[in-house]
């Protein structure tokens, strides 16, 4: 048998029966006439492979119409024959183009049944991929081609079905205009199926026109705030090559003021006009009062609930003015801030003070705090620069409070590079600290503070992930550690520490309580497994340690199990540690939902 094209919209037309053959059928009904008798509702059994049965049960006309009672005769017998036809368009979406289809209908005290036999018969497999590129991409830029290539994901040997044809395709299509060539069409497509040889051979043609350069903002909806904000953190200068990275950048660094509730970039594809194409930027604004608030819960700090009040245009001069605070089982803390917009750098200038007052494994640490910060957002990538006094005091089971002050100058970078931002499943964060101090200027006790952490996320398949976490966090100094501001110095252990061991349970124990150290250093292995495209399991290994003293340092290691949950409002971890060293059983849930 001779091979012959397989027609895509036919294909579409067919998957799509619930809304494309609807006025075929409304159409028989109004021919048949609504004046014949109604008949009894039918039931519908359908005898077909699970990778089928779904499908014909989801989109046949007889299975969605099985739930009315005003089908008439005719109307029935209609649906009956049209079934055959129905059933073969629908599984040739899914590869199989020779089924063997067979209805039986069957009348038991007036109560028809209609029985669905189908034998898809042997699935067509792709024989050969075919791409083919035209335009300024074969001659400018072949990474582009090699991205749509990579992107385009079936391959030959695989099954062939109308969805997987379709995704590849615009996968495809998508990574071509992602860079450069914006205005990049598709414009020869076509599937050859071979029914007898249960075979596909695909091939397509992408266009990738001109090279597109992206020009100046055209800004609408600013009414509140100055335009001028938008252009200081705009990163895009009018000239260069187009990248949807770059639009992704724009919007990001626009909604990471606190000034715009949405933000739609439009970029002109006109292949006619490629040079310096308009960016036109559509803002929604946030009113100057806001009130924001949210509850959730974890088993290291019970419940909590928080808040934050905004003023966004104080001075009249757009410099967001915020009071914030948080609430739970063992910590309270507050703080005030005062802003100021972005400079012409995107660099954004802030004053605070804030206090913290955290009550845990029988030590009580009190940190009041004032300062001022400079800090910056670009792409992933976070920086702050700060000058912090710290006034401190700590209470444990012994007498006598200890206080310590410091004036700490500090850089915070954190750069963030991860395939989804609330689950990923590539890619990596990192966070990295470091300040000092010097005795005598407002400052107890000379020392330096450096901190790091980082989180590695590994795929592996669809359905396994690996996840890696490695801390550290060090203060050297040549005096104890009771010089140093308390905030300042580690405690390990909890959910996002060492599990198995009680929160901040890990640390030096004096009489009970355990008080933060100079030194400590935390790290974890989990394996996870995702049986739905929500829930999963994990196992996991910690360990970690937090000492005063180096040399005496005693790793403290757990191991457990845990469920995960992709919630519409963000993961939800349940977990089972085991501490090695205290030979204890401990329970974690994290969850939170804000408002």
């Amino acid at each position: 048998m001779a091979g012959r094209s397989f027609d895509p919209l036919r294909a579409l037309r067919a998957k799509s029966l619930g809304l494309l053959r609807m006025p075929a059928v409304l159409a028989a009904i109004v021919a048949f006439g609504f004046a014949v008798p109604a008949f009894a509702k039918y039931d519908i059994d359908i005898d077909a492979p699970r990778n089928v049965k779904s499908l014909l049960k989801d989109n046949l006309d007889i299975s969605r119409f099985a739930k009315r009672d005003n089908v008439s005769d005719d109307q029935f017998q209609f649906l009956v024959t049209a079934t055959p036809k129905d059933v073969r368009d629908l599984v040739a979406t899914e590869g199989y183009f020779s089924p063997v289809v067979r209805t039986d209908v069957t009348t038991v005290d007036d109560k028809r049944t209609v029985k669905v036999s189908v034998d898809p018969g042997p699935r067509t497999r792709v024989a050969s991929v075919q791409l083919h590129f035209i335009g300024a991409v074969t001659t400018e830029d072949r990474t582009q081609e090699n991205a749509a290539r990579f992107a385009f994901s079936v391959n030959e040997g695989d099954p062939f079905t109308q969805s997987g044809w379709d995704d590849a395709k615009n996968a495809a299509l998508r990574a071509l205009q992602s860079k450069r060539y914006l205005g990049a069409k598709i414009v020869r497509s076509q599937a050859r199926i071979n029914p007898r040889a249960r075979l596909a051979d695909l091939s397509v043609t992408f266009d990738s026109g001109p090279t597109f350069t992206l020009g100046k903002l055209d800004v609408s909806g600013t009414k509140r705030y100055p335009e001028w904000i938008v252009e200081h953190v705009n990163p895009i200068r009018p000239g260069e090559v187009y990248d949807v990275a770059r639009i992704n950048e724009l919007q990001r660094q626009i909604q990471n003021t606190p000034y715009y509730a949405s933000v739609a970039i439009d970029v002109d594809s006109d292949v006619n006009k490629p040079t310096e194409t308009p960016l036109h930027l559509k803002v929604s604004e946030y009113p100057y009062h806001s009130i924001r608030y949210g509850v959730g819960y974890a088993t290291d700090n019970g419940f909590h609930v928080q808040g934050a009040y905004s003023y966004l245009n104080t001075f009249g001069a757009a410099y967001p003015f915020t009071i914030s605070g948080r609430l739970d089982q063992t910590q309270q803390y507050g703080r005030v801030q005062l802003a100021m917009p972005p400079d012409s750098h995107g660099w954004v200038n802030a004053v605070f003070g804030s206090y913290t007052l955290t009550d845990v494994s029988d030590t009580n640490i009190y940190s009041a705090r004032l300062g001022v910060q400079r800090s910056r957002s670009r792409q992933n990538i976070d920086t702050t620069f700060s000058l912090t006094f710290y006034d401190d005091r700590l209470t444990q089971n012994e007498p006598n409070p200890s206080t310590a002050r410091a004036l700490v100058p500090a850089w915070t970078w954190v750069r963030r590079d991860v395939d989804d931002p609330l689950f990923p499943r590539r890619g990596n964060i990192v966070r990295a600290e470091a300040g000092f101090a010097v005795k005598g200027a407002l400052t107890d006790q000379t020392f330096a503070r450096l901190y790091t952490n980082a989180l590695q996320y590994v795929p592996l398949g669809k359905n396994d992930l690996l996840v890696f976490r490695a801390e550290f966090g060090g203060v050297f100094t040549t005096g104890p550690s009771s010089g140093i501001p308390a905030s300042l110095l580690f405690r390990a252990g909890g959910a996002n520490s060492v599990r198995g061991y009680s929160y901040l349970g890990i640390g030096n124990n004096v009489s009970g309580s355990i008080l933060p150290t100079k030194y400590m250093v935390t790290g974890s292995s989990e394996y996870q497994h995702w049986f739905t495209h929500d829930w999963g399991g994990a196992v996991f290994f910690d360990i970690g340690t937090a000492t005063d003293t180096w040399s005496e340092r005693v790793f403290q290691p757990g191991v457990g199990v845990g469920a995960r949950w992709r919630s519409p409002v963000g993961p939800v971890n349940v977990d089972v540690a085991y501490g090695l060293k205290n030979k204890s059983i401990k329970p974690y849930l994290t969850l939170g939902i804000a408002f």
